[in-house]
């Protein structure tokens, strides 16, 4: 989306703001905002650290685009029942470079206390911290375990949702049901779509206790894959040439246009007596070349005052490999295992890894926290969830950061 257009969204209803505060009554705007400011580097230069969906990341010399942002969000409440809401982020994305994206624009209706819809660019529910997963300040580590969060590429879905919310005596629970389609680039020159997406989201909340569960369904389409391309295509020939049809039935299957594909969750979390804990664990499977995989983490702390040191540990498994498929010993199709085994998506054939992290936020103004911590990532095969990778890499290696988050 254009960035200018993104910003004069964001610009009127601070305009609005000052106009309606001359009248007695009418509607009300407010005007919150959040942000991060990191540093962000690793033990070496042969490969990058990053999150989800950036084209580039930290090496030895420290950067600040990794796990740097900015965001700002307008509520516009017409009256009781009807408000607006639009939210304008700014990080590091696909193109190696600071873009603009509009992350929420949606039109709110609050039919009673319990039920509600909502129309336009809504956040996808698909993790525990969806929602927040980009305020820094939210959150007790300083970014969500990248093993977790890296599973799925859509951050939000255009089209609508209803949520209904009821109490049973001290419990609380929320449940949500989303439609819509959605789109992201997920590197240079490569996007991922989502169609006919639903997701299911139910949480319960009892005192400081949390449990959810969730579950997004879609039919997704990968576009801008040269080496996809040509990978499906010597399938295709090698099935046909070599009387191997599970060959071409592989093409087939690797062919990422309206595949079915699902991500199934469920999340546990606790802040108790000043012990925090929050962990994750989840099920992706899909019917393209994209794997299936099982990832989970485990994030434990305790609040000392204004300081909360913490731990996390959380890991990545494939559970099924698309160069398997393709025989072994065959001299004449070790190029398509090997372009099998390198399918460029969250690294297919290499997204294996573990990361332990070390932590400790320090609360030390009502909207302001200072972060550090140190992850040590372990790849399980080649550069596992690392990017641009040099040719032979399969290395350990250590990330530190520290970043200011803040809240306006």
């Amino acid at each position: 989306m254009n960035k200018h257009l993104i910003a004069a969204v964001l610009a009127l209803p601070l305009a609005l703001s000052s106009a309606f505060a001359q009248e007695a009554e009418g509607p009300t705007v407010k005007i919150r905002g959040f942000g991060t400011g990191a540093l962000t580097w690793t033990d070496t230069n042969d490969a990058e650290f990053a999150r989800p969906n950036q084209a580039a990341g930290a090496k030895k010399s420290p950067r600040t685009g990794v796990d740097s942002n900015l965001g700002l969000q307008a509520d516009i409440g017409i009256n009781s029942w009807l408000s607006f809401t639009g939210q304008g982020l700014v990080r590091h994305d696909a193109d190696d470079n600071y873009g603009a994206e509009l992350a929420w624009a949606f039109a709110k209706a609050k039919i009673n206390d319990q039920f509600s819809v909502r129309v336009g660019r809504i956040g996808l529910p698909a993790f525990m911290i969806s929602d927040y997963r980009n305020v820094g300040y939210a959150n007790t580590f300083l970014r969500p375990p990248v093993e977790m969060y890296s599973q799925v590429p859509f951050n939000s879905v255009d089209g609508i949702d209803a949520t209904y919310q009821h109490s049973f005596g001290d419990t609380t629970v929320t449940g949500q049901l989303a439609y819509g389609r959605t789109s992201a680039d997920v590197a240079v020159g490569l996007r991922a779509k989502g169609k006919d997406i639903t997701a299911l989201n139910l949480v319960a909340e009892h005192g400081p206790f949390t449990a959810r569960i969730g579950r997004v369904d879609a039919k997704i389409t990968i576009t801008g894959s040269s080496s996809l391309n040509a990978l499906i295509g010597g399938l295709r020939m090698a099935g046909a040439g070599y009387n191997l049809p599970q060959l071409t039935t592989m093409g087939n299957e690797l062919d990422a246009t309206d595949k079915k594909a699902s991500f199934t969750s469920v999340g546990l979390g606790m802040d108790w007596n000043n012990i925090v804990a929050q962990s994750e664990f989840a099920k992706r499977k899909t019917d393209s070349y994209v794997n299936d995989t099982t990832s989970w983490y485990l994030m434990g702390g305790y609040r000392i005052g204004k300081v909360l040191p913490y731990v996390i540990h959380g890991k990545l498994s494939i559970d099924g490999h698309p160069a398997n498929v393709i025989p072994a010993g065959v001299p004449a199709l070790a190029a398509l295992r090997a372009g099998a085994s390198g399918l460029p998506y969250y690294g297919i054939g290499q997204g294996e890894q573990s990361t332990t992290s070390v932590g400790v936020r320090w609360d030390f103004h009502s909207s302001m926290a200072l972060k550090a911590q140190i992850d040590r990532v372990q790849p399980k095969i080649g550069n596992g969830l690392l990017i641009n990778a040099k040719p032979g890499f399969h290395d350990d290696v250590t990330v530190g950061a520290v970043a200011l988050d803040f809240v306006f």
